[in-house]
């Protein structure tokens, strides 16, 4: 007799949505990316890219946002001749909360 398992939060079709997600932002830089908009918002691609612990082309990290605001991570704004970036759910940083107190990444 297996071991009972509690009863699945999420319903197959959210599972599939929170996949797609965490391959959004799961990478190092897209992290990075949401940790500067916590507190700095609405930045523009150099705002961003001065504030980068990791030094990345501004091409790429041009690249980063823009999948990021095709995925509904990120919302922009254009203000004059640059695009501002900001998080268009800011609920989306409680994953750092659970990142935190997860024992794999102590």
């Amino acid at each position: 007799m297996g071991i009972a398992l509690p009863p699945r939060k999420l319903n197959h079709t959210q599972i599939i949505k929170v996949a797609e997600l965490l391959k959004t932002i799961g990478h190092p830089v897209r992290l990075e990316i949401m940790e500067i908009l916590e507190t700095q918002e609405p930045l523009c691609v150099s705002e961003i890219q001065q504030r980068l612990e990791t030094p990345v082309e501004q091409s790429l990290l041009s690249h980063h946002l823009i999948k990021m605001k095709d995925k509904g991570v990120l919302s922009c704004e254009k203000d004059g001749m640059h695009m501002r970036y900001r998080l268009q759910d800011r609920s989306i940083l409680h994953i750092f909360d659970c990142m935190e107190s997860c024992n794999m990444v102590k």
